[in-house]
């Protein structure tokens, strides 16, 4: 690693064409560029343009879930041979597109995962220890003698929809605070020392804090209603580092104003990345930016594993992280 933090990668006699579609920190794009034919295009009119252009050069592509790549966009690439996610998530890339075309999907899995469930467990405390008003009341000069106190963390059951590496993450942060731990997955998990629930609804009354690590897409699609915010019920908090399409935003808003739920705590969201209008008036509600797989530790590990990929591909060795 040089000092700039960025792995060092040798020349290519034969520089690749690569796309890439999401933001990347300045150092890791100058190695990137050293090894291989960059266009760069992290907006929306510059990918169009980009894909219009040059789509018949592009061999690689690196692109996030959340903004993914199309079928129409993988046909105008003919050269096409690999479409690689720096996350673990992949929803908006279409998969069987690409995989029709013999085409290599890669993405980031495990190089975020202590990231985000360190950053899951942050949300759980200051959503239960109520950090965002205890700030505000201590600025106005409040003192702990005029103020409610807020819950234990210690000892509330913990719920986690989404048992899978992420999930197992943050149970094993929850053990710290003697939290029971249960949790939602399609099947139940072999081996697992965790109560199992078959349902979504059954995990929410369960539960003190139901904590989303679910990935998206149609079939986790707005899992996170109205009746489950009502079975997770007025002394229960919902925690979401998944992705913002598993919450239902209209009525989340409507249990967090109506004291349906105690309060949440929400690092994904469906408008991203505008803010969600719904929420942001809301005091039992703490809000990150989807954040919570960011840090210079996990984006240095995805571009590593990114380029693990890459290098392994046109290589011939083979991807590490295919999908």
């Amino acid at each position: 690693m040089n000092a700039a933090g960025a792995t060092p990668l040798a020349a290519h006699p034969m520089k690749i064409p690569l796309l890439i579609l999401c933001p990347v920190v300045s150092a890791n794009l100058d190695a990137l560029k050293q090894r291989y034919d960059v266009t760069y295009a992290p907006s929306a009119d510059e990918r169009k343009a980009a894909i219009a252009t040059h789509g018949a050069r592009f061999q690689a592509v690196l692109t996030i879930g959340t903004i993914g790549l199309t079928a129409e966009e993988i046909a105008a690439m003919p050269a096409l041979a690999l479409v690689s996610c720096m996350g673990v998530g992949h929803e908006r890339v279409d998969v069987d597109a690409a995989k029709a075309r013999g085409i290599v999907v890669t993405n980031g899995r495990g190089a975020n995962d202590e990231c985000v469930a360190d950053h899951a467990m942050g949300l759980v405390i200051a959503c239960i220890r109520d950090f965002r008003k205890l700030d505000q009341l201590c600025r106005d000069g409040v003192w702990r003698t005029a103020i409610t106190p807020p819950r234990n963390v210690s000892g509330k059951r913990l719920g986690i929809l989404g048992m899978g590496a992420i999930g197992e993450k943050i149970a094993t942060r929850a053990q710290g605070f003697s939290m029971p731990v249960a949790y939602h997955n399609r099947k139940a998990k072999p081996g697992s020392p965790h109560q199992y629930f078959d349902s979504v609804l059954g995990l929410a009354a369960w539960c003190d804090v139901l904590v989303c690590a679910a990935p998206g897409g149609a079939s986790t699609h707005h899992m996170i209603n109205a009746d489950v915010l009502q079975a997770l019920g007025a002394d229960g908090y919902l925690v979401n580092v998944g992705r913002g399409s598993i919450v239902d935003t209209q009525a989340l808003a409507a249990a967090l104003a109506a004291g349906t739920i105690a309060g949440a705590g929400i690092d994904v969201y469906e408008s991203e990345p505008q803010p969600p209008a719904e929420l942001i008036g809301l005091d039992n509600l703490t809000l990150t930016p989807h954040l919570a797989g960011w840090s210079p530790e996990s984006i240095q590990a995805q571009f590593t594993t990114f380029v693990q990929n890459i290098d392994g591909h046109f290589s011939g060795s083979g991807a590490v992280t295919p999908i």
